[in-house]
C-alpha cells in the first residue's frame, strides 16, 4: 500500500515562474515552504519534482497534491 500525499490546500498555487529557472514542486504536502519543497519528505516515499520553466509566466501549481499532470494544477482539487 502505498502513503497518500497530504492536501496542502485545496486550490492552485499561482506562481510567477522565470524561463529556465528550475523549481522544485513538493509532492509530499508537508512542506512549510508551499508549494515548493522544504525537504518535509525526508523518511517518506515522497520526492520533490522539477519544473524548469520554458518562458516567464504564470504556473498554477497544484495544491492537493493529487493532480494528473503534477506538478500543474489539473483541477483535481475540485472533486476531493
Amino acid at each position: 500500500m502505498s502513503e497518500s500525499p497530504t492536501v496542502a490546500r485545496k486550490a492552485p498555487y499561482p506562481v510567477e515562474v522565470e524561463a529556465g529557472k528550475s523549481y522544485f514542486w513538493c509532492a509530499c504536502g508537508k512542506s512549510a515552504n508551499q508549494p515548493f519543497c522544504d525537504g518535509s519528505h525526508k523518511g517518506t516515499s515522497f520526492a520533490p519534482i522539477k519544473y524548469t520553466a520554458t518562458e516567464d509566466a504564470r504556473v498554477f501549481f497544484c495544491g492537493c497534491k493529487h493532480s494528473a499532470t503534477k506538478p500543474i494544477c489539473d483541477g483535481t482539487h475540485k472533486t476531493l
